[in-house]
C-alpha cells in the first residue's frame, strides 16, 4: 500500500511540469519500476524459506497430493530425492531450507516433516523447542497425547482439526517429554508413520 501511495505521489509531482513526450516516457518508466517491484515481492513470498509457515497440509505453497514436478515449482527450488524405498521416499530442498523433507507416496507428497530448524513454524508459531504445555495452548482441546515410541518419557501431540474439511489431515508434534524435538504435517495414515519411510 504504502508503495503505491509514493508511486501515485511520483506520478503527480512529476507529470505536473514536463511535456507530453517527457510524461509518456517517465510513466513507462514507473510503470516497469513498479510492476518489477511487485513481481519481486511476489515471487519472494512464493520460493519456501525458513520463514515459510507449516500447516495441516502444506508448507508455504506447497500442497499435500501435490507430485513432485508441481511441489517444486511450488516450492520455487528444485527439490533432491533420497534414493526411492518401494514407493516411500523424501526429496528435500536443493539449497533453504535444510532440515525439512516431504514424504512422498503413489508419486505425491504425503507429509512434510521439520527435522532439526528450529526457525520453521505452523500458522500459529509452535516450533522446534516449544514445551509442550506451549503447544497444547495454542491448539486448546485439539491436541491428542500419546507415549513416543523410542524415546522413554517423550510424547506424539497430536493436532486433531476441528474443521470436517481437514479430518483425514494431522500435525505431529514429537517431544522428550518437556520441548518439541520435531515435527510433522500431512494426510492419513502416512503422517502417523512413526519411522518415516522405514
Amino acid at each position: 500500500m504504502a508503495i503505491w501511495v509514493l508511486y501515485v505521489n511520483i506520478y503527480s509531482l512529476t507529470f505536473t511540469t514536463m511535456n507530453a513526450k517527457a510524461k509518456l516516457s517517465t510513466y513507462a518508466t514507473l510503470t516497469i519500476a513498479f510492476c518489477s517491484l511487485t513481481i519481486g515481492t511476489v515471487l519472494a513470498q512464493i520460493k519456501l524459506t525458513n520463514q515459510s509457515k507449516l500447516f495441516i497440509n502444506g508448507i508455504g505453497q506447497v500442497r499435500v497430493g501435490m507430485t513432485v514436478s508441481q511441489a517444486s515449482q511450488a516450492a520455487g527450488t528444485r527439490l533432491i530425492s533420497d534414493p526411492p524405498n518401494n514407493d516411500c521416499y523424501y526429496v528435500k530442498p536443493q539449497r533453504e531450507p535444510k532440515e525439512i523433507g516431504f514424504m512422498v507416496t503413489a508419486g505425491r507428497i504425503a507429509r512434510i516433516d521439520v527435522w532439526r530448524n528450529r526457525e520453521i513454524t505452523t500458522l500459529k508459531g509452535a516450533k522446534i523447542g516449544d514445551t509442550e504445555a506451549r503447544i497444547k495452548s495454542l491448539y486448546p482441546g485439539q491436541i491428542k497425547v500419546t507415549s513416543h515410541e523410542y524415546i522413554i518419557g517423550g510424547h506424539y501431540l497430536t493436532l486433531i482439526p476441528k474443521d470436517r474439511a481437514n479430518r483425514n489431515y494431522r500435525v505431529v508434534f514429537e517431544t522428550d517429554g518437556k520441548r518439541v524435538t520435531s515435527f510433522r504435517s500431512g494426510k492419513l495414515p502416512e503422517v502417523e508413520y512413526v519411522e518415516g519411510c522405514s
